[in-house]
Parts: structure tokens; C-alpha cells; sequence
């Protein structure tokens, strides 16, 4: 698989296959993603990958968590910017509607909806979790590092016929979060990310998910 073909492959998978992901496929990906860039080579991310009882333990809590706190507890950064609007704010609820449209769930259906994004919590199905955390200092540079660290994992797991989604609704309880894996009060929790083999015939796994055309995003001078 050559990288465009990485690229064009890799979606946000929410319904994964019961088939479990090999270790030393994920060290072989985790290895070779350490050339990701970051700014004067300060490397500012630190994951824990857990699968297994220690899955389902986390699992367990955080959907008790949700339970008591289903609108988070432990935020430590917005997900969104408050100010959201123009077609960013577009982009984000046409891809929420389209999803819900490809599994048959309407506007009104709003305990379907829940349900649904009740799965985050069971990864879609998927036997593996990454999840990414750094040191509260990090700025904006880091985090932009993080995410460039992030989406060479994403592409390497196609490379190896793996598939992810990556979820920054585990950090609604950013707090209990690193209390659960065991991380510091110096850290900030970042996401999670769902790792597996996708389900090729889930309809949501298939719905078109759109990208604005260059010419909305990217100037060309002096050609």
C-alpha cells in the first residue's frame, strides 16, 4: 500500500470485526511512527495501548462514569471551539448527519443517537485502545505535533490492513481518565483511539464522508 492509497483508505471506523490485533504488528507501527515530525525533536507524546481485562476495566468505569455524568466530568480542554461557525461549523453537522442517516437513525430518534454514541465507550468493537496524553505545559505547537504523531499511526495501522477512530470523547472525563491510567497531575489527557479490523459490510463504515474542495482551504501565489 503506497501512502495516497493510505491516505483515500483511512476513515473513522465505528463498527469493528471480533478479531484480535497482534502486538508486535502495533510495536512494528508505533516503532516506525517515532519519525513523525515535532518541532525541535521534542517527540511531546506519551500513549498508553491497553486491550483485554484492562480494556474492559476502563470500559467498565467510564460507562458508570457516564452513567452519573453523561454530559462529562473532568473536562481539561473544549473539544470545540465555542466560536465555531461558517462551513467548520457545517462540515461538523453534515458528517454527524450523514452518519446517523447510514444506520437509519432520524433527527427525532434522539435516544437512538444516544445509543449510538454510547458504542465510543465499547471502542465500536474494537479489542484495542491508544490513548494519547502530554505534559500541561505543551502548547499549541505540541498539540499540532500530537495530531501530526497521530495521523502516522492512523496511516501506518492501513498500511498493516488496521483500522481506527480516533475519539476525543473520552476527554468529557479528562480527569478520571488519567486516574484510570494511572497518569499525573502534570498531564493533560488528550483522546483515545480505537484500534482494529473494520467491519467492511457496516453501513456506517461506508457512508461518503465529504471533504471541501482545495480552493475553499488553499491559496496559490507566485505560480
Amino acid at each position: 500500500m503506497n501512502v495516497t492509497e493510505a491516505v483515500t483508505s483511512r476513515r473513522s471506523v465505528r463498527q469493528f470485526l471480533d478479531k484480535p490485533v497482534d502486538k508486535a504488528t502495533l510495536e512494528r507501527v508505533l516503532e516506525t511512527a517515532q519519525r513523525s515530525p515535532s518541532g525541535g525533536n521534542t517527540q511531546p507524546w506519551s500513549a498508553v495501548v491497553v486491550t483485554g481485562n484492562e480494556l474492559t476495566r476502563i470500559t467498565d468505569a467510564i460507562k458508570a462514569k457516564a452513567l452519573s455524568a453523561p454530559m462529562g466530568e473532568g473536562h481539561e480542554y473544549a473539544i470545540y471551539p465555542g466560536e465555531l461557525d461558517g462551513r467548520y461549523e457545517e462540515q461538523r453537522r453534515a458528517v454527524g448527519k450523514d452518519m446517523f442517516d447510514s444506520i437509519g437513525l432520524a433527527r427525532e430518534d434522539k435516544a437512538g443517537r444516544i445509543a449510538q454514541m454510547a458504542k465510543n465507550w465499547d471502542s465500536f468493537g474494537a479489542p484495542v485502545q491508544l490513548f494519547t496524553y502530554t505534559k500541561k505545559y505543551m502548547g499549541p505547537p505540541q498539540w499540532s505535533d500530537m495530531g501530526m504523531w497521530l495521523q502516522t499511526v492512523m496511516l501506518l495501522l492501513r498500511e498493516e490492513g488496521l483500522d481506527s477512530c480516533a475519539q476525543e470523547i473520552w476527554a468529557m472525563y479528562g480527569t478520571y481518565m488519567r486516574e484510570l491510567l494511572d497518569i499525573g497531575d502534570d498531564y493533560i489527557f488528550f483522546c483515545g483511539m480505537a484500534i482494529g479490523y473494520r467491519d467492511p459490510d457496516a453501513p456506517i463504515n461506508n457512508f461518503k464522508v465529504s471533504r471541501v474542495p482545495i480552493s475553499d482551504a488553499i491559496e496559490f501565489r507566485g505560480f
